[in-house]
């Protein structure tokens, strides 16, 4: 347990920003995977609607420091790759 007012802040700033970040990477996880299913059914109309949807949660998350912005570039590269590969 903190000893000090300061450290006690900190664990209160500390909890709300966890539980913050894990909203946003569990929202940015779910479209990857709606994309990817939509990918592996072949269904490029629907993996071309969520691909800019998916790109602002990735965004989202990287702008708010949840992940790296070259985790987020990646992420994005090789999920237009997919939607672009599809046949």
């Amino acid at each position: 347990m903190p000893n000090t007012k300061s450290a006690e802040k900190r664990l209160r700033q500390s909890a709300r920003q966890r539980l913050t970040n894990q909203v946003k990477k569990s929202m940015m996880r779910t479209y990857v995977r709606k994309l990817n299913e939509a990918v592996a059914a072949g269904d490029k109309a629907a993996a071309t609607e969520l691909l800019p949807i998916v790109f602002k949660k990735i965004d989202k998350a990287a702008k708010g420091n949840c992940i790296h912005k070259n985790t987020a570039a990646r992420k994005k590269s090789l999920l237009s790759k997919r939607v672009n590969g599809i046949g």
